[in-house]
């Protein structure tokens, strides 16, 4: 779909009641989906993962094998892209996005590719294809994403084409700008994320990015900021390290760390040193000024119908949609794998990540959090993947060096078996070297506040 300019003035006057139906119910509807939270046998969760769990349930056995066919054709189109250069891509601007890449990414996208075919047929070298490595990647991550890029990608115009962002950037903007430096809209993701998964918000993010809602700075500061580990999840990590009863303050220190931690890190490097420029490939979309006279509400309202006015073809949600999964499919899947492998061979099979978790140690101890020795590696491993420092945590004697594992563990979000595979594998203005850092500073941001209120606690 063609980008909309909402300067191209439509008075609220002349809204129908056909325009306010074309945001309100669209826009309900993708809330339903999105943000609202259900209660399922699992815990609290969104529908938009509710119906992926489902669909993972129902033909998850297939999905590994599915996946290395998706990414076999996306290393065949991008060799072919690249090599051959023919026109019917080039001049296709989605084809040219999703096929004509660098080298280093088709290299990324040819040792993912590799990764997952050596698991589902058990060839090569048993530390990729371990249960800890690529199995627990292609068998358990892989059919989550496949199943949750499918879903969100066909829904996700909902959210982005009938004015809802439009509405909340509105009532939002006075919260979202002077806290966190960033439009009103990204509130939105910032729901999708907590509620219902990380990946959701990333792709919501990417796709906002690219449409030109977001600078540079902005979109990666939502990203890896906003992007946060779902209340599902959150449960996951709290029962394996057997704290249930600690659930509510566990939850409530996670927020109120992650909030702090996304007060402060937009104003430093290396995310306050991101350009404020738009996406390269479509024109910046400024954040209009609202007029003194008019209410939050009322501007909010405007600027979604007249979004939704300019939406003239319903056909639009799907082949928008569409476009969405294939970019994730073809795009994201095979980083996922290969980055996701790399990190996990690093942790499981070096002492890498312990010899990086020493300087922990002496910080522990000085803060007086128990067992620091065998604590300290769970601070760093976490990069590798997000449930690591529990896996290895779950031996800890302390109920508090345990509480303060699982705090720290889900306020640090960048994790490189996913969201990091995710970030790096999509067109967001994020590098290695920039979730890293990120990771670093945030686990020293966190990492004081989360012991000091377990010591309280406990």
């Amino acid at each position: 779909m063609g980008l909309i300019n909402l300067k191209e003035e439509v008075h609220p006057t002349s809204f129908s009641k056909k325009d306010y139906a074309k945001f309100v119910i669209p826009s309900l509807i993708g809330m339903l989906l999105f943000i609202t939270p259900i209660a399922t046998e699992d815990g609290i969760t969104i529908a938009v993962a509710y119906f992926a769990s489902q669909i993972n349930a129902l033909i998850g056995d297939f999905i590994p094998a599915i996946t290395v066919g998706i990414m076999i054709l996306s290393v065949i189109g991008s060799i072919f892209s690249i090599v051959l250069k023919p026109v019917f891509i080039h001049s296709n601007p989605f084809m040219n996005n999703l096929f004509n890449i660098s080298i280093f990414w088709l290299i990324a996208r040819i040792l993912g590719t590799l990764f997952a075919a050596m698991t589902v047929f058990k060839i090569g070298p048993e530390w990729i294809f371990s249960d800890d490595t690529g199995g627990l990647l292609i068998y358990d991550l892989i059919p989550i994403l496949f199943s949750t890029f499918l879903l969100a990608g066909l829904l996700l115009p909902l959210l982005l084409n009938f004015g809802l962002l439009e509405f909340f950037g509105a009532l939002l903007r006075k919260i979202m700008r002077p806290l966190f430096t960033l439009p009103g809209r990204s509130s939105l993701d910032c729901l999708a994320s907590w509620v219902g998964d990380g990946t959701i918000g990333v792709l919501l993010t990417a796709k906002q990015y690219e449409q030109g809602y977001y600078t540079k700075r902005e979109a990666a500061v939502v990203a890896t900021t906003f992007s946060v580990v779902s209340i599902t999840f959150s449960i996951v990590i709290v029962s394996y390290l057997e704290l249930e009863a600690y659930f509510i303050p566990f939850y409530l220190t996670i927020v109120f760390v992650g909030i702090i931690a996304a007060i402060i890190m937009p104003r430093i490097p290396p995310l306050s040193r991101k350009l404020d420029i738009g996406y390269e490939q479509t024109e910046l979309k400024q954040e209009e000024p609202i007029p003194s006279n008019v209410s939050l509400v009322r501007f909010g309202l405007d600027r979604a119908v007249t979004k939704a006015h300019h939406n003239k073809k319903t056909s639009s949600i799907f082949t928008d949609g569409l476009k969405n999964v294939l970019d994730m499919w073809f795009g994201v899947l095979p980083i996922v794998m290969a980055i996701g492998t790399v990190a996990l061979v690093i942790a499981e099979f070096t002492p890498v990540f312990t010899i990086l978790g020493k300087p922990f140690e002496p910080i522990l101890m000085l803060m007086q959090v128990p067992e620091a020795q065998e604590a300290a590696q769970t601070m760093v491993v976490g990069f590798a993947d997000m449930f690591l420092p529990a896996v290895i945590g779950s031996g800890i004697e302390s109920e508090l060096t345990r509480f303060v594992i699982a705090c720290v563990s889900v306020t640090q979000l960048v994790y490189m078996s996913e969201m990091g595979g995710l970030l790096l594998g999509s067109k967001l203005p994020v590098k290695f070297r920039d979730l890293l850092l990120i990771f670093i500073i945030r686990t020293l941001i966190t990492l004081p506040i989360v012991v000091a209120i377990a010591h309280i606690i406990f």
